[in-house]
């Protein structure tokens, strides 16, 4: 029979799991906007060298995720999540170390393996086996901490670039990983502990239909895909619009509080309504953007960061709540690693693509992401409460 625990505890769990987050973010996911350049000049190779490590990183993050979502489902997160912060320092462990490009992107396919076991998927599936459909609040507790990976990874990336080097980094990101994330995830609830009964989380109904989960996985690799195209292109496709350069990074830096700011309306507003509710209004938010980006040119920069922002900042939060409102708590691991993984191979793909885009119909290539945004917008209006 499962524990309960005491309601108290909730706090010290999100802001735990939030900080673990933060640094499995900032120690994968955002290390080559910094450390992709210099890496690749030590062996002598361009940065699309390290980009397509990356890329090849998130493909195995994809393969992984139904195993680590399922092991969750079973027993419990806690497990999982110290195992990820184990290969996180590992694979960051072997690019500090690397003596040939081969050993690098073995590196960095090690941090896929910690990426598809560490990173958002695995944080929803545990809060969900912690709280069963009332996780909704710790879910989008954790994205309003990590949202701020970018802010302190980018820094604290190019701090140890600055004063010891690349290769430094990456151990200093493991040590970080070893001292910190594995601690804070040892504070987690064990496999057996829940904070809500079990009884209430079997009656979860029938199971989900086929389609809604195609369209949920479709979602999810929409928003993917346009959340990564943006964040290695936006400069360009704003300059593209006719914003200056200063103009273009400004309004760059503007994401991340839009981001922030409309987890903290889902957290207080929004979260009375379903989560189709946010979503389908969240997904609508970058189409709209790149109407007004075409209509009004270079001017309209800092109003598409804000809405591309505010919509991306829920859809992240989505990702977790909508398969649990939709799907009940029963088996939500396994099926979110399932329901992400195309989202994780678009995402590697993401840069490329939008890359060839943009060079080959300039800003008109913004129409590529509004027109899949709106078939997600759409995608969503099909899918119904029960």
């Amino acid at each position: 029979m499962a524990l309960t625990l005491p309601v108290e505890r909730r706090g010290w769990i999100v802001a735990a799991l939030g900080v673990a987050q933060t640094i499995g973010w900032a120690s994968s996911y955002y290390i080559p906007a910094v450390l992709a350049a210099p890496m690749a000049a030590s062996f002598g190779l361009s940065p699309v060298w390290v980009f397509g490590a990356f890329s090849s990183a998130m493909v195995v993050s994809a393969t992984i995720g139904p195993w680590a979502g399922a092991r969750i489902d079973r027993i419990g997160g806690r497990g999982v999540l110290i195992l990820s912060n184990l290969v996180f320092a590992l694979g960051l462990g072997l690019l500090s170390l690397a003596a040939s490009p081969g050993m690098l992107f073995l590196g960095w396919a090690i941090l896929g393996l910690g990426m598809g076991m560490g990173l958002y998927e695995a944080a929803f599936a545990t809060l969900a086996g912690i709280y069963g459909k009332e996780a909704r609040g710790p879910i989008t507790g954790i994205t309003l901490i990590a949202g701020f990976a970018s802010t302190v990874g980018w820094p604290l990336s190019g701090l140890m670039l600055a004063t010891w080097g690349w290769r430094e980094a990456c151990l200093g990101w493991a040590l970080i990983h070893l001292g910190l994330a594995l601690p804070l995830n040892a504070l987690l609830p064990k496999g057996t502990e829940r904070i809500v009964p079990t009884v209430a989380e079997t009656a979860d109904g029938p199971p989900p239909s086929r389609r809604a989960l195609w369209l949920l996985a479709f979602v999810f690799a929409v928003t993917w895909f346009n959340s990564t195209a943006m964040a290695a292109h936006l400069p360009g496709l704003l300059q593209a619009a006719g914003a200056s350069g200063a103009m273009a990074i400004a309004a760059g830096a503007l994401i991340g509080p839009a981001q922030v700011a409309a987890r903290v309306l889902e957290f207080g507003l929004l979260r009375r309504f379903h989560p189709l509710i946010s979503a389908r209004l969240a997904a609508s938010a970058h189409p709209l953007a790149a109407v007004c980006l075409v209509g009004f040119g270079g001017p309209a920069a800092y109003a598409f960061a804000l809405l591309h922002g505010a919509g991306n900042g829920i859809l992240t939060i989505a990702k977790g709540t909508l398969p649990l409102a939709l799907f009940g708590a029963a088996g939500y691991g396994a099926r979110l690693g399932w329901l992400n993984a195309p989202a994780r191979v678009l995402q590697a793909a993401a840069p490329l693509i939008f890359g060839a885009a943009l060079a080959a119909w300039g800003l008109q290539a913004i129409w590529l992401t509004a027109g899949i945004g709106v078939l997600a917008t759409l995608a969503l209006l099909a899918i119904r409460r029960g």
